[in-house]
């Protein structure tokens, strides 16, 4: 059940060097989808104080959906409430969606994020402000990021980029580009001067899960036919039993009722 996936058309380069917890993003986000600061679509991945005082260091990165090449939230929902659009953006529709949670659970990065507070819950994530983008615009968070930690363009300039920054500055940057290869490879890269563990990025192999999903969820029809087929089966089976057992007690007890002669004592007691 493979599936041919073009590249992304639009990619973020995150870097944590950059990265000066303002939160100045989160505003951003909160304000552009009219939401409050609880229910953003970003949150902050950090390494914590670490060292020895005076000699203290801290790095943290902006965190949102990483617009998977091969999304396994995608691959998890059973009604299509979300999509990978023709950019590579993975979009979600709140019309459509059941709220069920299989998307939460499939997400190897923890990214869907479920309105609990909300008398009739759905599902909330990061769209890369797709009205923004269809009106020539750069993503809220990337639009308004101070020291330029979250980049925004063509998805193709955004990793050469990536690779171009850990050339020049080999001694201050880990040699990897997360999300050029984790889970199949992802539309949001980052780059960070400490091992991802250590920022709290899950570390995954190059595999997307969507694949198994896609088993999964494609064979749950076919699945649950069978558990019907398998049950309507023993229900019926159960009642005729039922039914044969019932015919046969009452053929029984007939059999077993006492007889009386014609004119005997009994038989005109019963009589009257």
């Amino acid at each position: 059940m493979a599936v041919h996936l073009p590249p992304p058309r639009y990619g973020f380069l995150i870097n944590a060097a950059r990265c000066i917890d303002c939160r100045a993003c989160l505003v951003a986000c909160s304000v552009e989808n009219n939401v409050s600061m609880t229910t953003t679509r970003i949150w902050i991945k950090g390494t914590g104080v670490k060292g020895i005082f005076p000699n203290l260091l801290r790095y943290t990165a902006p965190f949102h959906c990483m617009h998977c090449k091969d999304p396994s939230c995608v691959s998890a929902c059973t009604v299509g409430a979300l999509q990978r659009n023709k950019d590579g953006i993975v979009v979600y529709d709140k019309d459509i969606c059941i709220g069920c949670r299989y998307c939460m659970y499939a997400c190897p990065f923890g990214v869907p994020n479920y309105e609990w507070d909300q008398r009739f819950p759905l599902i909330v994530k990061c769209d890369v402000c797709i009205s923004r983008l269809e009106e020539g615009q750069q993503p809220a968070c990337a639009a308004t990021c101070p020291p330029n930690a979250i980049q925004f363009g063509k998805y193709e300039d955004m990793l050469a980029e990536a690779h171009k920054q850990i050339k020049a500055h080999s001694e201050k940057y880990v040699q990897h580009v997360y999300g050029e290869y984790e889970n199949g490879g992802t539309a949001t890269l980052y780059i960070s001067p400490v091992p991802f563990e250590e920022m709290g990025f899950p570390i995954g192999g190059p595999t997307s899960p969507a694949y198994f999903n896609r088993l999964v969820i494609h064979g749950t029809p076919a699945v649950a036919g069978a558990v019907a087929l398998g049950l309507t089966g023993i229900y019926l089976t159960i009642k005729n039993q039922r039914e044969e057992g019932m015919q046969e007690r009452q053929e029984t007890e007939k059999r077993n009722l006492p007889t009386f002669p014609e004119g005997s004592d009994d038989h005109a007691a019963k009589a009257a």
